[in-house]
């Protein structure tokens, strides 16, 4: 078959290597150029996969400490920190090698190195080893991803104040720990230092930790974290951070303006990420950047014809998940395939201890735009499954148009959210009605039958949680 084409993807994350595939599963003469020596980005080397691995590593902690209760006694855990970083480091080894034999198997030409247009049609890939590389393209697909952000005249001079990237590399757990900002970075890295020893205290400028999510889901969340943290500090915000030589002192501000210091061994930065826009040569492109974000339509096509952008470069949800489903509708737009992205919702999960993953519309968001809803719960107390694995303090929750019963957004909170939440997404995507969840036949004990019994106790027929009457839906 005769090849389309040439397109070279620049970025080498989830986005980047997804785009690089399906192009050359397409047909086209693919080249992907990323920093690394193997595909993986952000999310595989200093992101995603690490802090899971991490994570996964403290819930076993957890559990070791609290089967006390089930009669179940261990000797006090002794942590190697040298192996639990060896153990991280691999499991980042093994997934990215893998990456780059997909790329060979797929004959995909992989370049270490950094990427710059000078026309729309050519760059210039200055290599990890070796003389600049000259490329022509006929298509280019930007997947440069994002960077961590830092609060201006916070960013001191110091090997005491990290970014997520930084707190990753675990080269030592710290007596204290001061994280600014409360959101799923902070409070996924802050659950982790706090079971490895760390004394975390968290400041977060907004009324409450993870905002964006419902309260009665991120209650649940706090109820399990807030003791193993030091202190938290909502509608507060740091305005000074020193280096004394021996930690840094914080000057932290509270809602009233009340103003007091702190020292701590470490600081985290984890307010949020910025996108990869500069240094690219866009400015020899027709391409618009607004904000540092890369413009885009619903095929994720630049103002340049030949240019497309996906991933955190192009706002929204800064997801691997996102970018993946982005790279593919890139590609086959590119391949002329009548696709764009569209979708009704996107799934976001906080991997703490429990998870939180909610898809949709909110309950807080539908009170803000004053849609209508209903609002069901199921609480997991009543679920078998979650009191064998001590696990009752969780949720599922499902947001219902009042009018035509379809399903508009779906909350869980509890171990293993993260992996219930797709059929929420599914039913959202496909139209389902609330009928649609009731009658599908869960396997019973399970976390997931929480869903079923969920939509049944809209109906008021949930056989383990009795709901006196219906109420009438919220607006």
């Amino acid at each position: 078959m005769e090849s389309p084409g040439r397109v070279v993807v620049i970025g080498g994350g989830p986005g980047g290597y997804a785009a690089a595939f399906r192009a050359a599963d397409l047909g086209w003469n693919t080249t992907l150029v990323d920093t690394e020596k193997n595909p993986g980005g952000v999310c595989l080397y200093r992101g995603c996969i690490p802090s899971k691995a991490l994570l996964h590593a403290t819930q076993v902690l957890w559990e070791a400490r609290h089967a006390t209760t089930m009669g179940i006694r261990f000797a006090p855990p002794e942590i190697d920190f040298a192996q639990l970083r060896t153990w991280k480091n691999g499991v980042v080894e093994r997934l990215t090698g893998a990456l780059g034999d997909l790329c060979r198997r797929r004959q995909v030409t992989f370049i270490q190195g950094r990427a710059r247009f000078e026309t729309p049609t050519s760059l210039v890939v200055d290599r990890h080893d070796g003389e600049p590389l000259q490329l022509s393209a006929d298509h280019v697909i930007l997947a440069t991803g994002s960077r961590p952000a830092w609060i201006p005249g916070l960013q001191i001079d110091s090997p005491r104040v990290m970014d997520s990237t930084a707190a990753l590399a675990l080269e030592e757990i710290p007596p204290t720990l001061l994280i600014i900002g409360g959101g799923v970075i902070g409070l996924e890295l802050g659950s982790v230092y706090a079971a490895l020893g760390c004394r975390v205290s968290i400041v977060e400028m907004t009324p409450g930790l993870l905002p964006g999510a419902d309260r009665d889901l991120v209650r649940m969340v706090i109820k399990r974290l807030q003791p193993q943290f030091q202190e938290v500090l909502v509608q507060a915000r740091v305005v000074a951070l020193v280096d004394t030589g021996e930690g840094v002192r914080a000057t932290l501000e509270d809602a009233q303006g009340q103003r007091r210091e702190e020292s701590y061994h470490r600081v985290l930065m984890a307010v949020g990420r910025r996108p990869n826009s500069e240094e690219l040569g866009l400015e020899k492109t027709t391409v618009e950047v607004v904000r540092g974000f890369v413009q885009v339509d619903s095929q994720m096509r630049t103002r340049n014809p030949n240019i497309w952008a996906i991933g955190d470069l192009v706002g929204g949800p800064m997801l691997a998940h996102k970018a993946a489903h982005e790279a593919r509708v890139a590609v086959e737009a590119m391949s002329g395939k009548n696709v764009s992205f569209e979708p009704n919702a996107i799934p976001a999960v906080c991997y703490t201890d429990p998870e939180l993953a909610w898809a949709g519309l909110t309950e807080t968001a539908a009170a803000e735009k004053n849609i209508p809803c209903k609002v069901v719960r199921f609480p997991w107390g009543a679920s078998g499954r979650a009191q064998t694995i001590e696990q009752p303090d969780g949720l599922t929750k499902l947001i219902v148009s009042p009018e035509d019963e379809r399903i508009l957004g779906i909350g869980l909170v509890g171990r293993g959210a993260g992996e219930m939440i797709a059929e929420g997404v599914l039913a959202i995507e496909m139209g389902a009605v609330v009928q649609d969840l009731a009658e599908v036949i869960h396997p019973h004990p399970t976390l997931s039958e929480t869903i079923m019994e969920a939509a049944e106790v809209f109906f008021g027929h949930s056989p383990h949680y009795f709901v006196p009457k219906r109420n009438k839906p919220s607006t």
